[in-house]
């Protein structure tokens, strides 16, 4: 359980920060850079369910993913060095990501296949989606550069591939079943 009774510690003042496991790292150190952007991709999720409540079924999903997103961080904040711990370490497991194919295949049922390209935007919703999608994309490259030089778990990098995924497919379900699509003209305005 976390129980925070004091918000700053100071301890960060240097530049640095601890991880889970306590070593501390430089703030700019890819491990870090990697669960902030993940963290990053879970505050502009925040700001996509701020034009996702009257899509219940979506919202839902979005707020189970919002906590998925926690324990991600968590997973990376904690990294496997093969030493025994003290405690347990929260990880991603293999059941998050392939409960995030189930709920892209259960939303793109309701879609008309693409016949091009789609460009952020339409409504709101797809439109702050489609920002949730490259952020996501960009913790996944983060996270895939960590993983050449350090542990991370196979099911934590399949999770946040297969998340762009599914917030690319949101965004259609969220753009009326995809009606509201802005489609790629291929050298329209040359």
């Amino acid at each position: 359980m976390v129980k925070l009774n004091k918000i700053y510690t100071r301890t960060g003042d240097n530049g640095t920060t601890a991880l889970v496991s306590g070593p501390r790292r430089d703030k700019h150190d890819l491990r870090v850079e990697a669960y902030g952007t993940v963290d990053e991709t879970n505050s502009t999720i925040g700001l996509a369910r701020l034009q996702t409540a009257g899509l219940a079924e979506l919202d839902a999903m979005l707020f189970r993913i919002q906590n998925d997103l926690f324990d991600l961080g968590a997973d990376l904040a904690a990294p496997d060095t093969g030493e025994k711990l003290d405690y347990e370490p929260l990880r991603i497991v293999e059941a998050q990501a392939t409960r995030l194919e189930a709920e892209i295949d259960a939303l793109n049922a309701h879609l008309d296949p693409l016949t091009s390209f789609v460009l952020p935007g339409g409504s709101s919703a797809a439109a702050h989606l489609h920002l949730a999608r490259t952020v996501s994309r960009r913790a996944e490259r983060l996270m895939v550069e960590l993983s050449r030089t350090e542990t991370v778990g196979i099911a934590a990098l399949k999770y946040i591939n297969r998340l762009s995924d599914f917030l690319f497919v949101a965004a259609r379900f969220a753009n009326d079943g995809g009606k509201a699509d802005i489609l790629w003209v291929p050298g329209k305005n040359r």
